[in-house]
């Protein structure tokens, strides 16, 4: 029903990295596709950005907070271990009747997060919910590495997903998977309660997060081309009846990838990682909200959304607008 996203002020670009770590603009271009990303200040929280988030889909819906049934904030990143980051969200709008609570399925989270709203309303447990996916990677982003500091960036997106009697229109399908022994690839060690806070643990970095970049790209590129080409297979749809391919917004060379393997032109494919880097669970409803507001994606027409993420965990949906 609508759509929002919300960024920090703050931008650190590849020649700002050039000046932290052995780096250059071109081999963050060349590699990555990145040349902008936007970095939180410092007393921001992920849930300033998931709330504004929220609050600019609500009015592009036309609904007030008092509207909402619930609330999924989809993170990695949250405010703290807990409370949920979805309940300060839920405090800061005003929407005193949502139930609320967040979902780690990392860069995967929107789509788990959308899965989820589409079964509560079927079910009939919800009839307006919020979907929201935001991260502060920058909080855990160690900017001496230069492997992958060049990657990360900051944000919040949101959705609106209500109900509605219309058969043209909605979630057509969504599609999960996960795989937790290849956990090690891509993790944070630190903060649970199999590496808990200690001088320790701090001293050794264990709260930053680690990838075997790689590995990652080989994985990535595999499951969200599998992921792509099976939800439209089992919709007896092909690549041509994409609208637009709204990939997860890792790496230029695994967004190709994945519209090759579907068959979908470059110009029906949505990218944005060039001004913000990857933003995890958010990068997917902050490139739902650019295409809409630039009129790449219109009402009648079907959107592929394809992630990959820690865990590892990926997914897809189709929706049509």
């Amino acid at each position: 029903m609508g759509t929002g996203h919300a960024v920090p002020e703050k931008l650190l670009t590849n020649a700002d990295l050039e000046k932290i770590v052995d780096t250059s603009d071109e081999w963050i271009k060349t590699r990555t596709g990145m040349e902008v990303r936007h970095i939180a200040e410092e007393g921001e929280k992920t849930s300033d950005f998931a709330a504004e988030a929220t609050r600019r889909a609500l009015e592009d819906a036309g609904l007030d907070a008092k509207d909402l049934d619930v609330i999924i904030v989809a993170s990695v990143t949250g405010d703290m271990q807990f409370p949920s980051t979805a309940c300060f969200v839920q405090d800061k709008l005003g929407a005193k009747q949502a139930a609320a609570f967040d979902i780690a399925a990392a860069c995967s989270g929107f789509i788990y997060g959308l899965s989820l709203a589409n079964g509560m309303i079927a079910t009939g447990q919800a009839e307006t919910v919020a979907v929201v996916g935001a991260e502060l990677l920058s909080r855990i982003t160690d900017y001496t590495d230069r492997s992958t500091c060049v990657l990360f960036g900051d944000g919040a997106g949101a959705v609106i997903v209500r109900k509605t009697d219309d058969p043209e229109r909605g979630i057509i399908d969504t599609y999960l998977r996960s795989d937790g022994s290849l956990y090690e690839l891509l993790y944070m060690p630190g903060g649970g309660t199999n590496v808990p806070f200690s001088h320790e643990s701090v001293d050794k970095k264990l709260f930053y997060l680690r990838m075997e970049g790689r590995e990652v790209f080989k994985y990535a590129v595999t499951a969200m081309g599998e992921a792509a080409e099976l939800i439209l297979k089992r919709n007896d749809l092909t690549g041509d009846d994409v609208d637009l391919l709204l990939p997860h917004q890792a790496n230029l060379r695994i967004i190709d990838a994945t519209a090759r393997r579907v068959k979908i032109p470059p110009e029906r494919v949505y990218v944005n990682i060039q001004k913000y880097g990857n933003t995890s669970a958010a990068s997917i409803p902050i490139a739902l909200d650019e295409a809409r507001k630039e009129g790449r994606l219109q009402d009648g027409q079907l959107a592929l959304m394809v992630a990959f993420g820690a865990g590892f965990t990926w997914g897809s949906a189709l929706v049509r607008f």
